[in-house]
């Protein structure tokens, strides 16, 4: 059982209604006070009375970071390392799913542009965090990789982790995805450079002719960086009109 107790109004406020929210079973105690029997984790602020009970697991928090201290709880009650695992199914609108253990205690889905900044947000606070990145979309996932920069990244045969969807479970598919991929050893990497084929820059020009309101096609050039990342679509229509 979790136990919260903190003298931190924010923090037990922010803990509290998270826990509730994710329909866990909690107590609270003021600090201080012996824990209740049954007690596994207890969730405090830095500056409360440390905790010292044997085989009980003390996290520890600000209210700025509740739910990380959650998450942490969590891991640690379900017997999990607690490590933050990141999994991301690649595409213009990347599944993110994010583990703790063997827990998901978060998931997305943006657009491209925002998939890294959602990613570094969800491992700052980690320690020793992994993003795993499935290797289908190879331009989108490339791009995912490089501006991740100081975050560890694998590489991870994607084949067979989306799974079937059944009734109402439509568009759920990246970001189940992106769990299976988050479980999956990958090949360790530092960055991943792709030379985009024939066929992916003209399936770019032809996006560029759909979102065109003057029917106009992009060139080779601009495509080129839009497989990058350097520009959308829809910037490289602006260069092109220019």
């Amino acid at each position: 059982m979790i136990v919260v107790a903190t003298a931190d109004f924010e923090l037990y406020h922010e803990v509290v209604d998270l826990l509730r929210d994710r329909g866990v079973r909690f107590t609270t105690v003021e600090p201080g006070d012996d824990l209740p029997e049954g007690a596994s984790v207890v969730v405090a602020a830095p500056d409360d009375p440390a905790v010292e009970a044997a085989d009980v697991d003390h996290v520890t928090a600000t209210a700025q970071d509740a739910r990380r201290a959650v998450d942490e709880a969590l891991a640690l009650l379900r017997g999990g390392d607690g490590r933050t695992v990141v999994g991301v199914d690649p595409g213009t609108r990347p599944g993110i799913a994010v583990l703790s253990g063997e827990t998901v205690v978060a998931a997305f889905q943006v657009p491209l542009g925002d998939a890294v900044e959602t990613i570094r947000r969800e491992v700052a606070d980690a320690v020793d965090p992994l993003v795993r990145v499935g290797d289908g979309a190879r331009l989108q996932g490339a791009r995912v990789v490089n501006d991740l920069g100081d975050v560890a990244v694998e590489l991870v045969d994607e084949t067979g982790t989306t799974p079937y969807l059944g009734t109402g479970a439509r568009g759920m598919g990246d970001v189940l995805a992106a769990v299976n991929i988050a479980r999956l050893s990958g090949e360790r990497i530092d960055s991943r450079e792709i030379d985009p084929t024939a066929g992916e820059l003209q399936r770019i020009k032809d996006r560029s002719h759909e979102l065109a309101s003057d029917d106009r096609t992009i060139d080779d050039a601009l495509a080129r960086r839009v497989a990058a990342g350097d520009l959308t679509v829809e910037e490289a229509l602006e260069e092109h009109r220019d």
